[in-house]
Order: structure tokens, then sequence, then C-alpha cells
């Protein structure tokens, strides 16, 4: 961030209100916001992780334990069975959908 003199950039009618609300102290200004992309987005990760949770959740239904997909996917148990609930839970609404 790069300060910058006021008098500088803004025309003076603006200088000097800003003026009468605040004396020699640093104001920030924000920009203008914009909407950010989302973790994984630019990168491509948040796609290969659906990808990995997708696979993951596949060979648990086609029988692979919990313990061997933390060993194969180099997991935690823990996280495994996180990956499991949130895929089961995303099938049934997609299957609630479909049926209404």
């Amino acid at each position: 961030m790069n300060y910058r003199n006021g008098k500088d950039v803004l025309p003076p009618r603006l200088l000097k209100e800003l003026q009468d609300y605040i004396q020699g102290e640093l104001v920030y200004i924000p920009k203008v916001s914009q909407k950010r992309a989302l973790w994984g987005e630019i990168s491509g990760s948040r796609k290969a992780i659906a990808k990995r949770n997708q696979e993951i959740y596949q060979a648990y239904l086609e029988g692979q334990s919990a313990e061997e997909l933390a060993g194969s996917y180099h997991l935690s148990i823990d996280s495994i069975r996180k990956i499991i609930t949130k895929m089961r839970c995303a099938s049934r609404k997609a299957a609630l959908v479909q049926q209404s």
C-alpha cells in the first residue's frame, strides 16, 4: 500500500471538504470491492480435491474401508470419514431433488 499526498491526487474542493473532517491524519480509502475467486478456483485445487473426494466415496461404496482409504490417500481416518459423510449427504440431497 502506498501513501499519496491528497493535494496531489484530489480536486481542491474535495480536499477542502475532507480537511473539514480530518486534519493531518492518515485516511484509508478502500478499493472498490471486486468479486474474489474462491479458494482453489484459479489454481484448480478445488476441482482436484472434489475429484479426489468423489474417488474416495466411490471406493468406499465399492467396499474399501475408511482405514484402507486413509492409507491409500495419505489422509487421516477422521478426514476420510468426513469426506464420506459429506459425499453421502450430497448424494441424498441430489436424490431428493431428482424425486421432486
